[in-house]
């Protein structure tokens, strides 16, 4: 047997197997394990696995090891551009008359911080050179088609279909003219002899052999390539696709206060075939299909100064703000299932609900004469329950007002009109109008038959007359009989036939929302610039609950 050879010899023969059955022995399985079982034992002294690695702090590593680079035409590409970044401060608008924030007073500094972040002007910082970065990319779908109008169309001999007839014409011409392929000497065409001398020789290539230097040489292909280059150029690469997972820097916009499309709702009058008590009324929207209710109540008073006289010892001074009768609304994902609820309340009273709707839905405006004592031993009631149970409220009618349906048959007019529920205007009862409000409604709900554009800012102002409400079932009204009220409003069916009707009229004036409506509150109650005068009748906005989320900025403090 040969001898081990000198560089074999300190060569070990331990294999890899036995040193994992070694490493293993000794830890007994996991290293936390080991930690475990050597607790209070102080006497071996074990290194851990791994230690742990401080992460380097890139900008002191920055600092301690600055780029090399050397001088040169690539050297602008590495170093940053000192004058990319450009900040200019500009003037928060503030829309009210004063600032929605509260009162600094002894409060901590830290909430004085996040206050005046609702204060101070914004600061927009501009990049310059933005638009030559890797994760700015200008070329979406819809400006590509917006750059490509101006380029040329390009038809290659490939894309041309060739006429039949000439182009067999021009097969028999070759074939006269040229030999077989099996005669020709390399078997080609282009060794034939009658297309070599029937061929044209090609166009000598000027100063292919003038010596000249390359820096001339490289300014004329410069000088070549701009040459009738069309400033689009890149609009013919396709757009990235939308769906793809990449970096996009978009310049975000200054931040400002969220808006959807705005409707005014303005409340005329409200009258009952008798006159016996104050009623009051709410306006809300819901969106059936997302059965939610996407705005706040709207709470307006149209009774006479005569009724409200009965509530005097319960309201002694009245605000400004309870007086508004119009009302802005915001829809931000407006639908063919959003609804206008309108809910009449009454004041507390004795007795079931439907004993207290029991007079309305009797007596007749054309037999007051006759109904004479019975009215007033009933206003005489009312207004012992006014004088005792004035703050309180209970459920009186209902109705809803499909609004797509409105805004629709609005805006199909060529002229601002009186969209009245009833078809004609002759005079009768008002259970006779009713009849004919039915009608019209059915005919408004024929209109909507198709998909159409939800849109509340093209329709002109309408006039809307209502004369059909609902009395109150039960103690209250739930959001889920709501909802499916309202959706057979929409597809009528048996279950509303079901509702006992009120006759009463209200009217109700629907326009798209100026811009800036003058003498206008925000729903904190505060005033809308411009606001002339403090003592006149305001038209309040009401918030939006949105039916899916809004990313925005919050910017305004409520």
């Amino acid at each position: 047997m040969a001898e081990r050879r000198a560089f074999a010899q300190k060569i070990s023969r331990t294999v890899a197997a036995e040193v994992r059955k070694q490493i293993a022995g000794q830890y007994v399985g996991s290293p936390q394990l080991f930690k475990n079982l050597n607790v209070g034992t102080a006497t071996t002294n074990t290194a851990p696995l791994t230690e742990a690695v401080e992460p380097v702090d890139f900008e002191e590593y920055l600092i301690t090891h600055p780029p090399i680079v050397e001088s040169g035409p690539l050297r602008d590409l590495i170093e940053f551009p000192p004058d990319d970044i450009e900040v200019i401060h500009t003037p928060r608008e503030c829309r009210t008359v004063a600032q929605a924030v509260p009162e600094e007073g002894d409060t901590d500094a830290h909430v004085k911080d996040s206050v005046r972040s609702y204060t101070e002007d914004w600061a927009i910082v501009n990049r310059k050179y933005h638009k030559l970065g890797t994760g700015f990319n200008p070329n979406t779908l819809d400006k590509q088609k917006e750059r490509q109008k101006g380029l040329p169309k390009q038809v290659f001999e490939a894309d041309e279909m060739p006429d039949s007839s000439s182009y067999q014409d021009d097969q028999d011409d070759l074939k006269r003219r040229s030999m077989s392929i099996d005669d020709t000497p390399r078997g080609s065409w282009a060794c034939s002899i009658f297309d070599l001398k029937n061929s044209l020789p090609d166009a000598l290539l000027p100063h292919l052999l003038d010596r000249a230097p390359n820096e001339e040489i490289d300014r004329h292909n410069e000088e070549q390539r701009k040459a009738n280059r069309h400033r689009e150029l890149f609009a013919l690469h396709p757009a990235l696709d939308e769906e793809e997972p990449i970096e996009r820097h978009c310049v975000p916009e200054v931040p400002k206060e969220h808006f959807g499309q705005r409707l005014l709702v303005k409340c005329l009058s409200l009258k009952f075939e008798i006159e016996i008590e104050p009623i009051f009324a709410s306006l809300a929207l819901y969106d059936v299909k997302e059965k939610k209710k996407i705005s706040e109540n709207f709470f307006f008073d149209l009774n006479s100064e005569q009724t409200k006289g009965m509530l005097r010892p319960h309201i002694q001074t009245a605000a400004i703000s309870t007086l508004a009768r119009s009302a802005i609304f915001s829809i931000t994902y407006p639908s063919q299932d959003v609804f206008l609820v309108i809910k009449l309340e009454k004041v507390l009273q004795q007795g079931d609900i439907g004993e207290c709707a029991e007079p309305y839905m009797v007596f007749k405006e054309s037999d007051a004469a006759k109904n004479k004592e019975k009215l007033e031993k009933l206003r005489g009631q009312s207004e012992q329950f006014c004088q005792r149970l004035g703050r309180y409220r209970m459920p009186f009618a209902w109705t809803a007002i499909h609004l797509m349906n409105i805004v629709n048959s609005a805006g199909s007019l060529e002229r601002d009109t009186e969209l009245e529920m009833s078809l004609s205007e002759r005079k009768g009862s008002w259970s006779e109008r009713r009849n004919s409000s039915i009608m019209g409604r059915r005919s408004l709900e024929r209109t909507t038959t198709g998909d159409e554009s939800c849109s509340l800012t093209g329709f002109r102002p309408a006039t809307l007359t209502i004369t059909n409400f609902f009395k109150q079932e039960g103690d209250r009204l739930s959001d889920e009989d709501l909802y499916k009220f309202l959706a057979d409003m929409r597809r009528p069916s048996s279950v509303l036939r079901r509702l006992r009707p009120i006759t009463a009229q209200l009217k109700l004036d629907i326009s798209p929302a100026p811009e800036n409506p003058h003498y206008c509150l925000t729903p904190d109650l505060l005033q809308v610039k411009p606001y002339p005068d403090s003592r006149v009748r305001p038209t309040r906005e009401i918030l939006e609950f949105p039916a899916r989320d809004v990313y925005v900025p919050n910017t305004t403090y409520r």
